[in-house]
């Protein structure tokens, strides 16, 4: 079975009570669980265990490739002059790298062939 479908057979699952936009590390969890049948417990350490591992290979300064969903990579960013909100007054900020995802094509497309049922069956 390729990823693609795995990604899309998820997707079409009803979903538990989640909060519109957003879900949290918590709820991850309880959906590996779910989805994988293991403790709450196991499934938290499996995602510590992903979470570390980007974090770690970030540190590193090594890119992320996971294909089918998308990269994670260091961006720089220069140093600039900036403005203190309160005062107005001018401030130096220092250059530093800055995490940044990419999607991948196939998530960019399980995404908008999501968007297009939601808005297609929102219009009958």
């Amino acid at each position: 079975m390729s990823e693609e479908a795995t990604l899309d057979q998820q997707s079409s699952e009803p979903e538990p009570e989640a909060k519109a936009g957003v879900m949290t590390k918590a709820e991850l969890v309880d959906e590996v669980a779910r989805v994988v049948q293991l403790t709450k417990k196991q499934a938290e350490t499996i995602v510590n265990i992903v979470f570390d591992s980007i974090v770690d290979s970030l540190r590193a300064g090594q890119k992320i490739e996971l294909r089918g969903f998308g990269s994670f990579r260091l961006r720089s960013r220069k140093s600039r002059t900036g403005r203190n909100p309160k005062t107005g007054e001018k401030v130096e900020v220092p250059s530093k790298k800055i995490p940044y995802f990419k999607p991948g094509k196939e998530l960019k497309e399980l995404i908008n062939k999501v968007m297009e049922e939601v808005v297609g069956a929102g219009g009958e």
